[in-house]
């Protein structure tokens, strides 16, 4: 995120010349401030949620450790994304910067018999808080780290040692970790089916847990959560092609931080669109005049380039094709996402997928034509028909259903 450094002076948090509704900046030093003489110390002791950490910096080589916070007691909504739909920025950006990261540097290939590696997967295991006890060579640094992918993350310093307390492990979690021929691909679907949450999926991804040994490694933690969402996603979709398409058109609509979500569910064959306008003022388009657009798309049978919106198309996916399956219904997905100036800080794509399940979850507008299904889902939206018809495929393709239904005289 970049301001111009003028603007920010002459503002002072008061003028929001940013365009934003909240100034980034005092948001971070109001949640710093709630931590200061906690982390005052090279020592810190705590209840991991629990939660780890793998960096991509420096790949192969990458920074991994435990993530601590200086509490005590059940932490775990810190790094659980899934009880965080309704909880405010501020909110958010404070159970993040309570988790501090101690980090060493590991070779990704380097998983088996390395103790370190080891205590970390076993802390991933965990299906509670775990007593934890770190040293750092330093004090650990007051840096919140935001990204588009992952969660924030806070304050970090170089790790020295780490010890855990008694740890109750999760036995699917467990089940999968010690089945030395299980593809990833595959023990991530048989966690899911279990009902273990996506976010703990990731961790365990991440921290070389899963796979067939002695091939497992070390996955940034960015990477394996678009690895999952994508490889789940993958699965419901295969399951959704054996359903019957819906009968009708619906429109779902969500708000939240101040992002405006619609799916429009059309009485076709599984396709998808991720749309996705930044308004002037936001985090990507700070210094920009009108919203910008971008999204991908993928026809029945998928596709085979990496999205280029990013994670969140995977998320999103992941998300509206839940939906499908628990309703065992086919249709053509088309999702759209108005960020606006009210979204001051990047909180991670956890928050397209939660936000899409909240989206699916709506009770729909149903309609017996694409004319005011689109009509209806415009409504909700500010930016106009004609510029998400330039960038949408799924749009063009209703616009010339239009046409030839008038030109056949039915519309």
């Amino acid at each position: 995120m970049s301001v111009e450094r003028s603007l920010c002076l002459s503002c002072r948090g008061g003028k929001m010349l940013c365009g934003g509704l909240i100034c980034p900046l005092l948001l971070k030093l109001n949640v710093a401030s709630k931590y200061r003489g906690l982390l005052d110390s090279n020592l810190i002791e705590g209840s991991s949620p629990p939660s780890v950490f793998v960096g991509r910096a420096g790949y192969p080589k990458v920074y991994v450790g435990p993530m601590i916070p200086p509490l005590k007691g059940n932490t775990a909504i810190l790094d659980e994304p899934e009880r965080w739909m309704g909880r405010s920025i501020e909110e958010i950006m404070d159970f993040r910067y309570a988790l501090v990261r101690g980090k060493s540097r590991v070779n990704v290939l380097k998983v088996q018999e390395n103790r370190f590696i080891s205590s970390l997967q076993e802390l991933a295991m965990a299906c509670e808080p775990v007593d934890t006890e770190a040293h750092f060579k330093r004090r650990p640094s007051a840096v919140m780290v935001l990204s588009e992918f992952s969660p924030p993350f806070g304050p970090s310093a170089p790790l020295l040692d780490f010890k855990t307390g008694n740890v109750k492990s999760d036995f699917r979690v467990e089940k999968a970790f010690n089945d030395p021929d299980l593809k990833a691909s595959e023990a991530v679907w048989r966690l899911y089916l279990d009902g273990v949450p996506v976010t703990k999926i990731q961790r365990c991804l991440s921290v070389g847990m899963l796979g067939v040994r002695p091939d497992r490694k070390l996955v940034p933690t960015r990477w394996s959560i678009t690895a999952v969402d994508d490889a789940v996603s993958k699965k419901l979709i295969n399951q959704i092609k054996s359903f019957p398409t819906i009968d009708e058109y619906r429109v779902h609509y969500f708000k939240y931080l101040d992002n405006r979500y619609v799916v429009l569910l059309s009485p076709s064959g599984w396709e998808f669109e991720w749309i996705e306008a930044w308004f002037p003022g936001t985090t990507w388009n700070m210094s920009g005049s009108q919203a910008e657009l971008m999204g991908d798309y993928e026809g029945y049978w998928g596709r085979t380039t990496y999205a280029e919106v990013g994670g969140c198309y995977y998320s999103a996916r992941l998300a509206v094709a839940e939906a499908l399956v628990k309703e065992r219904r086919q249709a053509s997905v088309l999702a759209l996402r108005e960020i606006h100036p009210g979204y001051t800080l990047p909180v991670g794509v956890w928050n397209v997928r939660e936000s899409l399940r909240a989206t699916m979850n709506t009770k729909p507008e149903v309609f017996d034509n694409h004319l005011d299904a689109v009509r209806y889902a415009m409504s909700k939206l500010t930016i106009s028909l004609e510029r998400w018809t330039q960038a949408s495929k799924l749009l063009k393709n209703l616009r010339g259903q239009i046409r030839l239904e008038r030109f056949l005289g039915n519309g």
